[in-house]
């Protein structure tokens, strides 16, 4: 199944795959889900909030729910949120092969936006369905071409009257397991195949905008400048000296655009994200609140100002003991393991019993194209989760 997605997305100037929410290529992946789902004779519906379902048995509160994301960052890897849903279908051939016959509902469950790649708030759709995140702020979120999400929203099918928090569809989810390839190395290239998750790490996104004077490269003096790129650079090396005197902190800037982003133009503004997590919630603030210390002062010394604006956050989040318990039974030579990034079951933990298996990256990296599993584990992986999907059915 995933060789037959290999075409769709390929970013050209990037290298490995774009498919950000709502584009033509995670639009073809949907599409290709929701085929993949009727051939198996399962029940196909989208949500209010764009989220797809897929339901083999009635659709019933308290059921068994599994499923991943079907969008990418820009140039990412092939198997970050494909492969969870791609092991959820094998899966289900799994378990029909075995003549299984589920006593409580089943559903597959694609969510929109995980990444945040489109319109900056990771895990969009399952923070919309638990109300994680308020409706009308939602909906003024603008991409890079401008388009607030309502209107993206609107043409796709969605209303935006409608979207927000679904306390129906919450219930529907009994327990929710979602398998996913490891982002980092805590499985090694020689080590086992599949691990269950047991925590993920706090995680934040913060937008600084530095503001200065625009003028003209060419007949402004270097002293009579006020220029935010300069301070823009300098707020860069402080986010990773700041990350690195704190130990088991992470702190990246991935993104940043000057305006007017003229060659020859001294940028009036730079807009840059920090994305910044630590396991201790309290020093993720305090990390922040130095790096936005530390721009202030940087600014003020280039003549500038900053202002810093956070975009989303997430708690650390310990999965449930006792389903992660339970699904650490039935796989006992996995070990568990935490992880860094963020994801849909770590929203949902905090609204019903949520879980998360991983498979070996060999490489030990994501969001990249170098992002790798190999076959066996694949394989592996699938059929671990019909194996736990079985023992909670």
């Amino acid at each position: 199944m995933l060789r037959s997605l290999t075409h769709v997305g390929q970013d050209p100037v990037r290298g490995g795959y774009s498919r950000p929410v709502y584009s033509t290529a995670e639009l073809d992946l949907r599409s290709w889900f929701r085929e993949q789902a009727q051939r198996r004779g399962l029940d196909v519906e989208t949500d209010r909030n764009g989220i797809i379902w897929a339901w083999w048995g009635p659709q019933q509160d308290g059921a068994l729910v599994t499923g991943s994301h079907l969008d990418s960052v820009p140039g990412g890897g092939a198997y970050d949120g494909p492969l969870g849903v791609a092991s959820a279908l094998a899966a289900v051939d799994l378990l029909k092969a075995r003549g299984i016959k589920p006593a409580r509902s089943l559903a597959i469950t694609v969510f929109p936006e995980e990444e945040g790649s489109r319109f900056g708030v990771a895990c969009l759709g399952s923070r919309l369905l638990t109300g994680s995140i308020d409706a009308d702020r939602a909906l003024r979120l603008r991409d890079s071409d401008g388009d607030t999400f309502a209107d993206v929203a609107r043409s796709n099918g969605l209303d935006p009257r409608h979207v927000g928090p679904d306390p129906d569809a919450l219930a529907r989810i009994g327990d929710f397991v979602e398998l996913h390839v490891e982002q980092g190395i805590g499985l090694g290239a020689n080590g086992p195949g599949i691990a269950v998750g047991n925590s993920v790490l706090g995680h934040g996104r913060w937008k600084l905008s530095i503001y200065g004077q625009g003028n003209h490269a060419g007949t402004t003096l270097m002293s009579d400048r006020a220029d935010p790129m300069v301070a823009a650079a300098q707020i860069i090396m402080a986010v990773r000296h700041a990350a690195a005197r704190q130990p088991d902190a992470r702190a990246t800037v991935g993104r940043m655009i000057p305006v007017p982003g003229g060659t020859n133009v001294i940028a009036s503004r730079v807009d840059m994200w920090v994305d910044a997590r630590h396991p201790n919630d309290a020093v993720t603030a305090h990390l922040v609140e130095e790096i936005h210390g530390r721009a202030q002062r940087v600014a003020a010394e280039e003549g500038c100002t900053v202002k810093l604006t956070e975009e989303s956050y997430s708690n650390t989040v310990h999965f449930d003991a006792s389903l992660t318990g339970r699904i650490g039974a039935m796989l006992p030579d996995a070990p568990m393991l935490a992880t860094g990034a963020g994801h849909d079951a770590g929203v949902l933990a905090g609204f019903v019993p949520s879980a998360m298996l991983f498979v070996r990256n060999p490489s030990g990296i994501s969001h990249s194209p170098e992002e790798h599993v190999t076959d066996a584990d694949a394989d592996a992986g699938a059929t671990a989760l019909a194996n736990v999907l079985a023992g909670l059915l």
